[in-house]
């Protein structure tokens, strides 16, 4: 079909509104799963929202790589909207920071006006937590090379250096469960824990999401579809793992280290 214009008018797609039911569906069954351990509701909206968000990404892929509706002007509005989803998790992550440091600066009475709170055995940020931040920077630096090697066409090299980065991102959510598991606090152990397990546990998520954006790029990697000129799908996916790197910088200074 011939277009006098560089957009892209999307076909009718079922996605959206199956997504949104999935995500509903999820969110339901975490409260049932929470107030009565039962998980078959979430299980079932976790199930939804995952096939739903596979078939839209296989859509998106077929319209950029083989039908070839990503003009340059699309392409350029959807690295807009991806700066301004990345500029909305910045305020996401803002308003865990306010309360944690709302509460630390100026501890109430209930906790013993003391920060941590009485009785709150904290992690040592010279553990698992300065490993975790290890690990985060070097995944940032091997996706900086994966973005650098298909800039300069070596598909190899960027293939190696996004496997590297999967495997670290793996590392990491790894490390992180053992940590939960061992941690001698519970989200509702005070203002402590509850600041402390949303904004680690919200990160943990991202960089889960992350790692899962980054394998989806090097699949298609692996399947051609990506060049030199033809990348966006690898390039936001550096700028979301870029920013999952500082948000964790900072929850490592001000949780982990000032914090504790």
């Amino acid at each position: 079909m011939k277009k006098n214009h560089p957009f892209h008018l999307v076909t009718n797609s079922p996605w959206p509104i199956i997504s949104s039911m999935g995500i509903l569906t999820m969110l339901m069954g975490l409260i049932s799963w929470m107030h009565s351990k039962e998980i078959i509701t979430m299980t079932v909206g976790t199930t939804i929202s995952i096939l739903s968000t596979y078939q839209w990404w296989r859509d998106i892929t077929r319209e950029s790589t083989f039908q070839g509706e990503h003009t340059l002007k699309v392409t350029k509005m959807m690295k807009m909207g991806m700066i301004l989803f990345i500029t909305s998790e910045v305020m996401f992550f803002l308003s865990f920071f306010w309360s944690f440091f709302h509460a630390s600066l100026a501890p109430s009475m209930e906790i013993g006006m003391k920060w941590p709170p009485k009785g709150i055995e904290c992690f040592n940020p010279m553990e698992i937590p300065l490993l975790n931040t290890i690990i985060l920077l070097s995944s940032g630096a091997s996706m900086t090379w994966a973005h650098q090697a298909i800039i300069s066409n070596k598909l190899k090299k960027t293939k190696k250096a996004l496997i590297l980065t999967i495997i670290m991102g793996m590392i990491f959510s790894t490390l992180q469960l053992c940590e939960y598991i061992q941690a001698p606090f519970t989200i509702s152990d005070s203002i402590y824990g509850s600041t402390f397990f949303m904004a680690t546990g919200f990160h943990g998520l991202h960089v889960i999401i992350g790692t899962m954006f980054i394998m989806i790029s090097t699949m298609r990697i692996m399947n051609m579809h990506m060049t030199m000129n033809h990348h966006s799908g690898l390039e936001m996916a550096a700028w979301y793992w870029h920013f999952v790197d500082v948000v964790w910088l900072f929850l490592y200074i001000s949780i982990y280290w000032w914090g504790s």
